[in-house]
């Protein structure tokens, strides 16, 4: 096919204007991504700084910041339009300073409090995201490579470090990078660390568990609001500085488990179990005589008090945590209402907080194994195959206290937007899990467990209480031979109107009412005392 030279001619000038309009395009979008290479004059460009990371704060349940509850002062500052002397007496690092100064190019710096703002400096006040002392460490967790890795910082990664969270400071800088002081500058200070995650731990009470179990080598403590299930402390011992975790993976106490979490060997503890199903089967009104053991198929049965407590009824066993009367108490019950009354109770379940912190389950032997005698009569004072956690056994004191209405206990509140309100927060969940009468019951012997005897160290002259200790047997024996028992005690206060329920777990402990009652009357006394001043 010939073509005519018009025809020719058009198609090379439009092939020449496309290739022309396709230059100038790709050099225009140059221009506008690489405008700071373009020579003065011809354009302008900005430069912004990052002034500190601002992440969401996590609250307790009165909006007290639990993280970010520190501030420190940071510093923009443009070099060519500060005197360098003048500027460095409000360095916290010096040396770092004259170091950055010297390059003349805009840096950020630690200050002073009493650093001056001007056109070339620009102060923010930044978050410290962890303090010295910080509370409920294994709760909040920790970051790696600035993301949640464990606890409320994992569960909760999106909410607390999303878009927009950091200050800065915009200039405009001229074709030949100078900073163009007199063109103003754009300030920007964020308030995304007023948003995050509300808890249901109280600070003060977090503080005064923290405080009271200080001495406990390995264990936990756990206080809930009987009414609500809120989890208003839970702490773990030891703790750990996120900041050196190698050191706290080769430590031979393990650290980084949150012992609330944890299940362990219960002991007499389940006592107040047994008594439950026996009151609600009817057999309140039981009596026993203690002669110091008890034969179950052939396998002798000690009571702690090998010449034995003498006739009990069930009030006076539970306050003299007699073996014997619950082992043969046992033995009178439906075993399948039994196991029902543990399941009821919590024994078995898991505990969800949220992601990542979950109690375990622990042990409950099943019904067939609970058909053996033997296993039935360790059942009975809580030995055996028989495991539960800290929050397991604080939501049993719950239902106790709580007129037979156990609540599912519950660490998150809600979120918060700016720090003042609450969204997305869920009622409380509570369930019928033994008559009011039964708890009724249960309620006046931990009180008598207490009043009655004379060496129970939970005893307390300043608030009256309700309580169970335990001393829970584990198999293991230390270098002398000696067998090592968990301390145990969960108890509710003040006595005539409960409010908080309060488990404390010593591992490795010994006895109850020596290592883990002392601990339990501190905290019910610094909370009492607590009540009393924010009341006035």
């Amino acid at each position: 096919m010939v073509r005519k030279r018009g025809e020719h001619g058009v198609l090379i000038l439009t092939a020449v204007f496309f290739v022309t309009f396709t230059l100038l395009a790709c050099d225009y979008y140059r221009l506008a991504i690489y405008s700071n290479d373009v020579p003065a004059g011809e354009f302008s460009s900005r430069l912004t700084l990052e002034v500190g990371e601002c992440q969401g704060t996590i609250y307790d349940k009165n909006m007290k910041p639990l993280t970010n509850e520190e501030t420190r002062k940071m510093a923009a500052v443009v070099p060519s339009a500060l005197n360098r002397e003048d500027t460095a007496r409000y360095a916290l690092n010096k040396e770092q300073f004259y170091s950055d100064f010297e390059k003349g190019e805009p840096f950020v710096f630690s200050c002073t409090d009493n650093a001056l703002e001007s056109d070339g400096l620009t102060v923010f006040e930044v978050p410290v995201r962890y303090s010295d002392k910080q509370l409920a460490r294994h709760v909040i967790g920790y970051l790696s490579d600035n993301k949640g890795a464990d606890g409320i910082e994992y569960a909760y990664d999106s909410i607390l470090r999303n878009s927009f969270s950091d200050n800065s400071v915009t200039y405009t800088v001229d074709g030949f990078g100078n900073i163009m002081i007199g063109d103003g500058k754009q300030v920007f200070r964020t308030t995304a660390y007023k948003s995050g995650v509300v808890l249901t731990l109280d600070k003060d009470i977090q503080e005064i568990c923290e405080k009271c179990g200080s001495k406990i080598e390995k264990g936990a403590i756990v206080c809930a609001d009987i009414k609500t299930g809120d989890i208003l402390a839970m702490a773990s011992f030891p703790s750990y500085e996120p900041d050196k975790l190698a050191e706290a993976i080769n430590d031979d106490r393990c650290p980084l488990i949150d012992r609330a979490l944890y299940s362990y060997s219960v002991g007499s503890v389940f006592k107040l179990v047994t008594a439950a199903s026996a009151l609600e089967q009817g057999f309140g009104g039981y009596m026993y005589e203690c002669s110091g053991n008890i034969d179950v198929d052939g396998k002798l049965f000690n009571c702690h008090k090998l010449d034995g407590h003498g006739l009990q009824n069930m009030s006076e066993a539970m306050t003299n945590s007699c073996n014997t009367y619950f082992i043969d108490l046992s033995r009178c019950l439906d075993v399948g209402k039994y196991r029902q009354m543990a399941n009821y109770l919590g024994f078995g379940k898991e505990n969800y907080l949220c992601a990542g912190i979950t109690g375990s389950g622990g042990v409950v032997p099943t019904e067939k194994e609970l058909s053996v005698p033997a296993e039935l009569a360790n059942f009975a004072f809580g030995q055996g195959k028989l495991t539960a956690t800290p929050l397991q056994i604080t939501q049993l004191t719950c239902a106790i206290a709580n007129n037979g209405r156990m609540p599912i206990l519950r660490l998150i509140k809600g979120l918060t937007a700016d720090g003042d309100e609450v969204s997305r927060e869920k009622a409380p969940q509570l369930s019928a899990v033994m008559s009011e009468e039964t708890a009724k019951s249960l309620r006046k012997m931990m009180i008598l467990a207490v009043n009655e005897n004379e060496k129970s160290k939970a005893k307390s002259r300043k608030i009256s209480v309700g309580a169970k200790t335990s001393t829970a047997q584990t198999g293991k024996f230390d270098e002398k031979g000696e067998e090592l028992c968990h301390a145990w005690i969960t108890g509710f206060f003040p006595a005539r109107q409960p409010k908080y329920a309060v488990t404390v777990l010593i591992e490795d402990g010994g006895y109850g009412n020596d290592a883990a009652a002392p601990v339990f009357r501190s905290i019910a006394e610094q909370i009492s005392e607590l009540n009393s001043k924010n009341s006035t």
